[in-house]
């Protein structure tokens, strides 16, 4: 009896196997993960957001002038919380902290004024969009798991009426105080445009962002 062992072709037959199995898992992590995407996307949707989308942190602007506005007190906010400049940290350190993520979602509420300087409408409207980003931010953490993430909102944190930040004492919500896009000096019109999200939604209308940066 002869028996023939070409151990160079059973070599061959073992690593194209390997390559294979490996392309079928790529694939189906590949699907898996494009589902997940949409999920995510459609949870958002369903919990009030008018617009969203998932960005890449290679998408992003970071814009050192925007965060001379808030230096400048534009809104009155600068020096007066943990998670406004300066406390937050400086504007390098800060894209450093935002580039560490490789994507995120990006999402956008829209609110009718009553007029132009509709100053109670605006109120409101900011108030509904923290109602809108709390609930998303609960929904990424709870039903998808996602662990490793940076939650950017819009403006400044307004949990506390009045910030520990001015008694020097340590922020009393840590897990819940947030940073604004505006302090990492985000450029918001510019990813709004990479992600297909129109920045302006006509006369009379107020429009708000929330940034969730994650890991997965």
């Amino acid at each position: 009896m002869l028996i023939f062992l070409n151990y160079p072709n059973l070599t061959k037959i073992k690593y194209g196997i390997t390559i294979l199995i490996k392309l079928i898992f790529v694939q189906r992590w590949n699907a898996v993960m494009a589902i997940n995407y949409d999920a995510l996307i459609q949870d958002a949707l369903d919990l009030k957001a008018d617009y969203a989308a998932i960005a890449q942190v290679s998408q992003i602007r970071f814009v050192e002038d925007f965060r001379k506005a808030c230096e400048q007190n534009t809104c009155g906010k600068y020096n007066t919380n943990w998670v406004c400049p300066p406390a937050v940290g400086d504007f390098a350190e800060l894209k450093s902290r935002a580039c560490r993520y490789k994507e995120g979602m990006l999402f956008q509420t829209v609110h009718q004024l009553a007029r132009t300087f509709d100053w109670r409408g605006m109120v409101a409207a900011g108030k509904a969009h923290e109602g809108v980003f709390r609930d998303i931010l609960a929904m990424v953490k709870g039903k998808h798991k996602l662990e490793d993430i940076l939650p950017l909102k819009a403006g400044a944190c307004e949990i506390c009426p009045r910030c520990s930040y001015l008694d020097r004492e340590p922020c009393r919500f840590p897990d819940q105080a947030l940073a604004s896009v505006e302090s990492y000096g985000i450029d918001v019109m510019h990813l709004e445009k990479a992600c297909g999200i129109p920045y302006y939604n006509g006369k009379n209308t107020l429009s708000y962002v929330g940034l969730i940066l994650f890991n997965l």
